[in-house]
């Protein structure tokens, strides 16, 4: 990804929701290896592990810190999104409480996405709060890009215009911050007029991006990186059993053997999150050939089709999400059957999937 940006430009590595269901920790320690220098959570429940854990590196709280916070943030060396004239009001007078000096926050503007930030119209006065307060220094102002894929939206164009509006707004107030970042994985893939001073890659860090899209298609020429998934999710076989033809298997019975079957009994079900709208529709690897999975998913089991499955045994490895031979399920096919995006699926992975990494 730097290779991709150029070296002007950093990259905060974005390793919130425990890194999209990776493992926040792990995978904040072996980017750190590889050269990163920021790290983007949501919260400061987030960030405080990581610096518990060594993290030496910058880390950006996106969506700022909540009243009570502020001591920590300040204690932690975390970087606070800031939008509300409080935020200031509480860092400085933690950062004067910890004799800490001024602490360096990113301000977010909301240029059309209508979640968090300020609007235009309010920019000009949160920067005379923010000079107003001796221990705030601003290093950064920030936008989230509300359809990045999407090639033409013409949202994309009026939100650069509103950021770029915002920048000379707080130029004119007597600010400079050195980092200017409003793109997600999208935007550092496909517009690179956008990337500012800062990038913040997500999911492509994990392998995935979506696919960009042009007069609402897909577009099958748009910038590419080289992503490899770098998640795999695997259980084995708890037992096997033999039906024959006219069984109802599972919940409700929506899955009936239509001849004589061997059904491979998989200790996973929602309660992991692996999601139930995958009944009857997804499919798993075993020995390095496809099983369908038949009946509703539950809490705690799925049952898959292994009756074509050469010398399955009990204890097999399955392969849920990831790659076997030449066979592969990931985490685009999972959300198009559910439904959803990629996202959805590898944070829905749930705590009591225990996670191991390999470096």
């Amino acid at each position: 990804m730097r290779s991709h940006v150029g070296k002007a430009v950093e990259v905060c590595a974005v390793i919130k929701a425990d890194a999209y269901g990776h493992g926040a920790t792990p995978c904040a320690l072996a980017l750190e290896r590889a050269g990163a220098n920021w790290f983007g959570v949501t919260t400061t429940d987030e960030g405080m592990p990581l610096r518990s854990a060594g993290l030496g590196g910058r880390i950006l709280l996106m969506t700022g810190f909540w009243r009570g916070e502020e001591e920590e943030v300040v204690r932690q060396n975390l970087t606070a999104t800031v939008w509300e004239p409080w935020h200031l009001e509480l860092l400085d007078r933690a950062a004067r409480d910890q004799d800490a000096g001024p602490q360096p926050v990113h301000l977010k503007i909301d240029t059309g996405m209508g979640r968090l930030g300020v609007s235009l119209d309010e920019v000009a006065s949160m920067c005379r709060e923010i000079r107003r307060h001796s221990n705030i220094a601003l290093e950064g102002i920030s936008t989230h890009f509300a359809s990045s894929e999407i090639l033409d939206a013409a949202e994309n164009e009026n939100q650069i215009a509103n950021f770029e509006q915002a920048v000379r707004i707080v130029q004119e107030q007597g600010l400079h911050p050195a980092l200017l970042h409003m793109d997600n994985t999208g935007g550092m893939m496909a517009r690179p007029e956008t990337w500012k001073s800062m990038v913040r890659p997500g999911i492509a860090l994990y392998g995935y991006a979506l696919k960009q899209s042009r007069g609402g298609k897909p577009i099958s020429n748009g910038p590419t990186l080289d992503l490899e998934p770098a998640l795999s999710w695997r259980t084995r076989i708890i037992s096997i059993r033999e039906f024959g033809a006219g069984q109802a298997l599972g919940y409700n019975g929506t899955y009936t053997t239509p001849h004589p079957a061997r059904i491979a009994v998989l200790p996973v079900g929602y309660a992991d999150g692996y999601r139930r709208g995958l009944s009857n529709r997804g499919r798993v690897i075993v020995r390095d050939t496809y099983a369908p999975i038949v009946g509703s998913i539950s809490m705690d089991l799925t049952l898959v089709d292994v009756t074509h499955v050469h010398g399955v045994e009990e204890g097999d490895d399955v392969t849920l999400l990831g790659s076997s031979g030449d066979l592969k399920v990931d985490a685009v096919e999972l959300a198009n059957l559910c439904g959803t995006v990629p996202y959805e699926i590898l944070c829905g992975i749930s705590k009591r999937v225990p996670r191991v990494h390999f470096s």
